[in-house]
């Protein structure tokens, strides 16, 4: 055997090595021939540049960059086919050049310059800053959708594999309905996706009409990782019908045959859903879950102010299965964790726990639901809302416990991975607040605090994108009191990507709120449970 090996590499030594040649410049244009990538692009924004490659998978290579003719210099090395670039002096324009090359290939050697790209920033308006950020966010539920399904996925960090969200999904939904809006893609596309999710639905295994939280795509069943948690999840249900609803609205006006089509298929699922159910018999309560296997196991209420309140003005929405009224009021309103009235650096909030808890109390039911001139006996909420995102920004103004980076214009706490407990919902004041800053918290609250988010949005781009900007924008959470290299986690995670791309739309132009709220359901859901509340007309 040892023979034999030796004779198959003499062969190889005498057919194959002559072919080689052995000076540095025929070596380079061989490892060019294989190994650099091909197809290279950049793109120039207000701070950074996007470059984007055909790649080989596994190859590594080195970004030199260029700027304003200076020599060249290593910014960056990556496996992957896109390198994003924060410049030097960010809020100027720059003229760059980069090169793309292998491992071993340096910006001097013959033939180098084949694989340069050059690009352009320049300083940008608000609007095009906001529109920027839309598009990087609304990228995750485009490029990283499930690609069958077109769901979207739970997060970029998800061990278990290809798991996809219904929550996340109907935040996805209203994202790309913003997306077609902003000329981010056709609406022929956001509608195809649509009609895939629509199609999953359609198929996957429901609980009385509800969805379950997360499902595996591969088989259209649950996907759970804790316990009992295996059946119908009422409240991501609200979240995903939501998007639904919106969708709806947004085919219909389309009055094409196609449109009106899927929007049918959107208001069967709509009907579908058994909320009656889910009050265990004709309870004055709102269960959560239900399963097949363990029944009421989870015995998980939703009451007290959180992020709910759409998951009972649905249930009052339903045409099909609506829940009384007297179900809001004895069990999401009769709750220690409902009224608050306390005042917190001066500013009152009306309900909630301490703080008014995490910032997505006031981002998920509020995606469709419009809190402007939306009333009822326990508040105005729009105003309530904006005095849970001030208290936020005063608190990490204040900063008590003197972490490193918390101030006027790094704010916002919320439920988000946490780079040093793994995930957590931050809260002021609480044993969970560690430093840990969500962009989206901030980001997503621009309906509420405009002036305030603005800075936030202008700081994490300007003077600290290169470390917390990736490809589908910010980064989940940071914490700038911990060491380098420790700070981000370097996360994606659907329920805070979506409000960030659905609220800047909102702030744009309203055009979720508007879609969401024209649904004739919707409003006497709202009218069921005493609410008050502004319409814009369907024909606008």
């Amino acid at each position: 055997m040892k023979k034999y090996r030796f004779y198959l590499m003499a062969i190889f030594l005498i057919f194959f090595l002559p072919s080689v040649s052995f000076s540095q410049d025929t070596q380079l244009i061989k490892v060019q021939k294989y190994l650099v990538p091909a197809n290279i692009s950049a793109k120039g924004y207000a701070a950074h540049v996007e470059l984007n490659w055909s790649n080989v998978p596994q190859f590594i290579y080195n970004i030199y960059r260029s700027q304003n003719g200076t020599p060249y210099k290593l910014v960056g090395t990556t496996e992957k086919d896109y390198y994003i670039d924060f410049v030097d002096n960010p809020r100027q324009p720059h003229g760059l050049s980069y090169m793309i090359l292998p491992m071993g290939m340096n910006p001097e050697d013959p033939g180098a310059g084949k694989f340069m790209v050059s690009a352009q920033t320049r300083v940008y308006s608000t609007e095009e800053l906001l529109n920027m950020i839309q598009m990087y966010t609304t990228r995750y539920f485009f490029d990283y959708a499930d690609p069958t399904t077109k769901m979207a996925r739970v997060r970029t960090n998800n061990p278990a594999g290809n798991i996809v969200t219904t929550g996340g999904t109907g935040f996805g939904i209203m994202s790309l309905i913003g997306g077609a809006q902003r000329g981010f893609f056709p609406d022929s596309t956001a509608i195809s996706y649509i009609n895939s999710i629509v199609n999953f639905l359609s198929k996957a295994e429901r609980f009385r009409g509800a969805w379950a939280q997360w499902y595996n795509v591969e088989n259209g069943k649950p996907y759970s990782p804790t316990p009992y948690n295996d059946g119908g999840d009422l409240v991501e249900t609200a979240f995903l019908v939501q998007g639904l609803l919106t969708a709806k609205t947004w085919l219909i006006k389309k009055n094409d045959s196609i449109s009106t089509q899927l929007a049918r298929k959107i208001d069967r699922l709509w009907r579908d859903v058994d909320w009656q159910w889910y009050t265990k018999g004709g309870r004055d309560s709102l269960y959560c879950h239900w399963s097949k296997n363990f029944g009421w196991k989870m015995n998980k209420i939703i009451a007290g102010y959180d992020e709910n309140l759409i998951t009972y003005v649905l249930a009052a929405a339903s045409p099909t299965y609506p829940i009384p009224s007297r179900i809001y009021h004895k069990c999401y309103v009769n709750s220690p964790h409902f009224k608050n009235d306390s005042t917190y650096f001066d500013i009152k909030l009306p309900l909630g726990m301490a703080y008014g808890g995490p910032l997505h109390f006031t981002h998920y039911s509020f995606l469709g639901l419009n809190p402007n001139g939306l009333k009822d006996q326990y508040a105005d909420y729009f105003n309530r809302n904006q005095a849970h995102a001030m208290i936020h920004y005063q608190y990490a103004s204040n900063n008590p416990k003197k972490h490193l980076g918390l101030g006027e214009n790094v704010w916002g706490f919320t439920s988000s991975d946490d780079p040093i407990v793994g995930y957590a919902s931050h809260v002021p004041a609480s044993g969970e607040e560690n430093g840990t800053i969500a962009p989206t918290a901030a980001i997503s609250s621009i309906v509420y605090t405009p002036e305030q988010s603005l800075k936030a949005i202008e700081n994490y781009y300007y003077n600290l994108g290169g470390r917390i900007f990736g490809k589908y924008g910010f980064y989940d959470a940071f914490n700038l009191g911990l060491i380098d290299g420790q700070q981000v986690v370097h996360s994606y995670i659907a329920s805070d990507q979506g409000p960030i791309a659905v609220m800047i739309e909102n702030y744009r132009s309203q055009l979720l709120w508007d879609l969401f709220m024209q649904n004739e359901d919707v409003q006497n859901g709202l009218e069921n449970l005493g609410f008050s509340f502004s319409v814009k007309r369907k024909n606008d």
